[in-house]
């Protein structure tokens, strides 16, 4: 496809809805930052209009609207989408978009394009984690992307653990497993943001200081806790048989390792409220599912 805006359909975007761009956002300056800071500036203010929400959508009203392309218009302002609850794909790609607090009120969202916009932090995903149809999602050109493709995908996932898609790569069984122990918890502080009304997410540096304080108790585990957390997982330690191409000094080291790993899917698991833990019921009922067909296969 080519640098154009797309035709302004009511067609559902294609995954890869447009170029990555490069350089700085429509109508932002060189040298500027897209999240503020010194020498920055915020770009001028565009906002999706009932008009121009009608227009794009061929729709008389718009709480029938179920598919929207704003791609490239330089918006910075979707509050009309909290008047939308029967969208179901919005491309909002390269644009100045900010938060996705009005994304909160379209239950039933499916699709959403976000690549290249002025999302800040990953707190911003708590605005979809009620969102109970959203499988697709796009952020990839964001600023709270970070430095660190890995723990950027882990995190999103941990928060969003019923994506199917992120950034145009199926997400996998294991990436939803990594993600729980991978990923960085988010939290929202109550306090209200500045001028906006809403609250400010953001990382907290509790949720930093727990980080550490966990994988150190997490490095003190010795064979007393993980035993006790065997035997409150109903697991029955591995025999050597298990390891015939293992020395049996590697294979104690196997042991003590998958007893960590135990001792710290459990202590996270103190954490997680209904929905996290459903998450993981869904990921481990998946995850034996596939095990016992390799048995069977490999007993054929």
């Amino acid at each position: 496809m080519g640098s154009q805006d797309p035709p302004l359909t009511t067609r559902a975007p294609p995954p890869g809805d447009a170029p990555p761009r490069s350089g700085n956002s429509p109508g932002e300056p060189a040298g500027r930052g897209p999240c503020g800071g010194l020498g920055s500036r915020r770009p001028a203010a565009m906002k999706l209009t009932r008009k121009m929400v009608l227009s794009r959508a061929k729709a008389s009203e718009l709480h029938s609207v179920r598919k929207l392309n704003c791609w490239g218009s330089r918006l910075t302002d979707i509050s009309i989408c909290r008047e939308m609850p029967s969208l179901e794909v919005i491309t909002l790609s390269v644009n100045s978009v900010s938060t996705l607090e009005p994304m909160s009120r379209c239950r039933q969202l499916s699709e959403l394009y976000l690549r290249g916009n002025r999302i800040c932090s990953l707190a911003e995903l708590l605005y979809l984690k009620d969102l109970p149809h959203l499988r697709v999602l796009w952020l990839a050109e964001n600023p709270c992307c970070g430095p660190d493709p890995h723990l950027y995908r882990m995190t999103v996932l941990r928060v969003l653990p019923h994506l199917h898609t992120l950034d145009n790569q199926t997400v996998t069984e294991e990436e939803l497993s990594r993600a729980l122990m991978e990923g960085e918890d988010i939290t929202a502080p109550s306090r209200e943001g500045v001028g906006n009304g809403r609250p400010e997410l953001s990382y907290t540096q509790s949720t930093v200081n727990a980080t550490a304080e966990t994988q150190r108790d997490l490095l003190s585990f010795g064979e007393e806790e993980a035993s006790s957390v065997q035997g409150q997982l109903c697991l029955k330690a591995p025999g050597r048989d298990q390891f015939p191409s293992f020395s049996q000094r590697e294979a104690v080291n196997s042991h003590k390792n998958r007893n960590n790993v135990l001792a710290a899917i459990l202590l996270l698991l103190q954490d997680l409220d209904t929905e996290g833990l459903e998450a993981v019921h869904q990921t481990v009922v998946s995850r034996l599912q596939t095990l016992h067909k390799q048995e069977l296969q490999d007993m054929e």
